[in-house]
Order: C-alpha cells, then structure tokens, then sequence
C-alpha cells in the first residue's frame, strides 16, 4: 500500500520546493469538516482548503450542481459561446455586494480577480498607482505581489516588482497601530512619496487574512470611503478570504454600512471549484473596452453551477447565523487561555474567522513563531489541522467549515486547547 512517506518522496522529486504543503498527509477522502490520508488517518479541518469550502467537503448540492452540469456540457469559453448560469450568477454577486447598479466579471483565481480589480480601476481613472496595506495579502502574480505587504516566503527572489505601488500601515489592535496612526500614515503617504491625484485604486482587506487575521477597527473603512470619494480613488474591497459567510455575513463589509467600489471575491464562492470575481459600480467596471477583460476558463461551467449552489446553501442551512456561533464558541474557549497560557497574548477574529496571536511571555514584541510551527505539528499528531498565519508567522488562524457538527468542533478546539497548554 502507498503510504504518505512514498508519496512525499515522489512528490519532492516531481515537484518544485516552492509548491509547499503545510502538512505531508495525502488526502484520499473528505467528508464535511473531516479528512482521511492514505493511510487511513482522520484529521478534524480547521483549515477548509484555506478558507475554501466554508459549506463542507462535498456537500451534496455542490456535488450535485456540478455533477448535472457536467452531464451537460464541460466548456465552450464564455468569451465565444455565453451560457444562462454565468448571467444568473453574476445578477445574484450584483445583488449581494453593496450600491448599485452593479456589474460581475468571473474570472478563476484571487489573484486574478484583485489584479482585474487594478486594471479596471487604472481604465476608469487613468491612474496608475495603488496604494494597499502592511501585512495585506492580495496573491501571487506580479502585481498582487507587489500589494502583498508580507515579504517571507511570498515575495523574496521574485524582484522587482511593477512600480507606483506604496504601503501603509494596517490597524493592529495587539501591536499598538491604531486607526488614527494608519490614517495618519496615509497623509503623510500622500505628502511625501505619491500625490492622490495620481492614485487609481486603494485595495484593502477588512480582515487581514495571511497577515495575521485581524479585523478592521469600527469606523476605518468609512474613513478609508470618505479619502477615496475626496480623492476620486477606486475603493477595493478584498474579500476573498473573508467573503461568503466566513465572518458571519455574506461578505465581511456587510458588517458596516461601507459601498465600496469594487469588491473582489474568490475562494468560497464555488465551494472547491476555481472562480472569482469582481463586482463593482457598474460604470467603473464599463471602463475597460470590449475585449479587455476576460480569461479562458474565466466563469468555468462547473464552477459557476457549484457556486450558485453554494450561494442557496448558505442561504437555506443559515450558515450565517452558523458562522457566528462557531465565532462565540471559539473565542470563550481560547480567551479562557488568554490569563492561564503565558504564550496566548491575543484572540481575535470575525465570525467564523478566528486566530490566536503566540508572543514569548505574552509580549507582542516578541512574537513566537517556532512555537506556532510546533502547535501545528502537534495538533496534526493528535488529529486537528490546523494553519499558522501571520507577517511574523506566529498566528494560528482557525477556519472550520460552517457545517462542522458540534461534537467535531469540540473535539478540535479540545485538541488545540491542549497543545497550547502543554506548550505554552
């Protein structure tokens, strides 16, 4: 029998060092919010495929609603032949993100979305810079990297990057940056390196995802509207890892009363399938000229079929309402560890979308990255997979699907729990 050890060797010698994995586990089969390798081994998820199938592994209207389209037909490029399910799709993203009239471009990847997202801010302004945030992770093409404010491992080797990119710093609660100093930043960014006039786009999450998962103070992104509508800049809302039910709304912002002008989505949208999207004023996504935007496998018919099916799924099973549950559970187990773990310095998150912050002794000037490697490895040990996160790499983010059942999210958090104790 093939064991994970054989096929690790052969995977290193097949595959570029790169292409990395958390965890050396092949997976045969999953199930809802549970994993099993080819050696017969359970993992309980908290990874979801990184925020991915936020409604389960196969969850039997994905499976299905790719499974009939399939029997219909596999791809004929929307670009040359159109089909009904994209349109319906896209009326329904123009329905769920906030403003309007909008309009919906599908596409395949994060970071194709949030790189579509630049050029159809830079065709409406005829601008070319871009202003993103520290500890921000926007992808891994060129120019989302060049947005990325996370340097190690995503950036190093891979220089220079496409210019009139500038950074500022992102709230961080735990580290003493607060809205004001990021605001502040701002203005001194458009004093000193780039004038606002030349800014096309602003990109930011509303939760940090790789960067550490912290959520945005109440009021930033009114703030942030208010400087992009004073400005004339295009206000980019990243929600590919906190958007659909993640964070306990269909996507983060509907936390505020915010209309960005053009939100990016990815990940959870097709529940295991490859699509994107970005939607936005429908007059600003107009900017591009017919032919300008568009992709080969942009609005894959299975995807599409998957994602209209994730959508009614989370509307019919109130994931939402789930999503918030998991948060409240979550965040009462770990904060009781916050005073009796030394290594516990924060717990935060949004929802469904929770982390822990390990600092040596608590402190945040010390961040413990060697211990959050540890508890990754022992909770795969023990049956929990689980994802560190981080600019310092010293988070452990925690994203179960909203489906899980009560007793395996129990028995995870039990898992975690422990090893932090026994680290700690």
């Amino acid at each position: 029998m093939t064991d994970n050890a054989e096929l690790h060797e052969r995977r290193l010698a097949a595959t570029p060092r790169g292409w990395g994995s958390v965890l050396p586990r092949y997976v045969v089969r999953a199930e809802n919010a549970e994993l099993w390798d080819v050696e017969g081994n359970r993992l309980i998820d908290f990874a979801a495929g990184i925020a991915v199938v936020n409604t389960g592994h196969r969850h039997p209207n994905v499976v299905g609603a790719a499974s009939a389209q399939l029997d219909a037909f596999t791809h004929t490029c929307f670009m040359v032949t159109p089909y009904e399910s994209v349109v319906t799709l896209a009326e329904r993203l123009n329905a769920i993100v906030p403003g309007g009239p909008n309009k919906t471009l599908l596409v395949n990847s994060g970071a194709e979305a949030v790189e579509n997202a630049v050029k159809i801010a830079r065709a409406h302004t005829g601008r070319p810079a871009v202003v993103a945030f520290a500890g921000g992770f926007h992808g891994r093409t060129m120019m989302t990297l060049a947005l990325t404010g996370k340097v190690s491992p995503y950036k190093l080797r891979f220089g220079p990057f496409p210019g009139d990119v500038y950074h500022v710093p992102f709230p961080y609660g735990y580290h003493g940056v607060g809205a004001e100093d990021s605001l502040a930043a701002l203005d001194d960014l458009f004093s000193s390196d780039v004038e606002p006039e030349r800014v096309a786009a602003m990109v930011l999450e509303p939760v940090l995802g790789e960067g550490g998962f912290v959520p945005v103070p109440e009021g930033f992104l009114a703030s942030i509207r208010e400087v992009c509508d004073r400005h004339g800049i295009v206000m980019v809302v990243d929600e590919v890892q906190t958007g659909f039910g993640r964070t306990g709304e269909m996507l983060a912002v509907h936390h505020t009363d915010v209309v960005p002008d053009l939100v990016t989505m990815a990940k959870s949208l097709a529940g295991g399938f490859p699509l994107s999207a970005v939607t936005g004023r429908a007059e600003i996504m107009d900017a591009p000229l017919p032919g300008g935007l568009g992709g080969t496998y942009g609005g894959s018919p299975m995807a599409v079929a998957a994602a209209n099916a994730v959508i009614d799924t989370i509307t019919d099973e109130g994931l939402l309402d789930r999503a918030r549950s998991i948060g409240r559970i979550v965040d009462e187990r770990l904060g009781a560890l916050v005073e009796r773990v030394p290594s516990v310095g924060d717990v935060r998150g949004l929802g469904a979308m929770m982390a822990v912050e390990l600092s040596l002794g608590g402190d945040p000037a010390q961040p413990a990255k060697a211990l959050a490697g540890e508890v990754v490895s022992a909770c795969a040990e023990r049956g929990l997979l689980v994802l560190s996160c981080g600019v310092k790499g010293n988070v452990i983010r925690l994203l179960p699907p909203l489906t899980i059942p009560e007793g395996v999210l129990d028995e995870g958090l039990d898992i975690l729990c422990d090893v932090l104790t026994e680290l700690g």
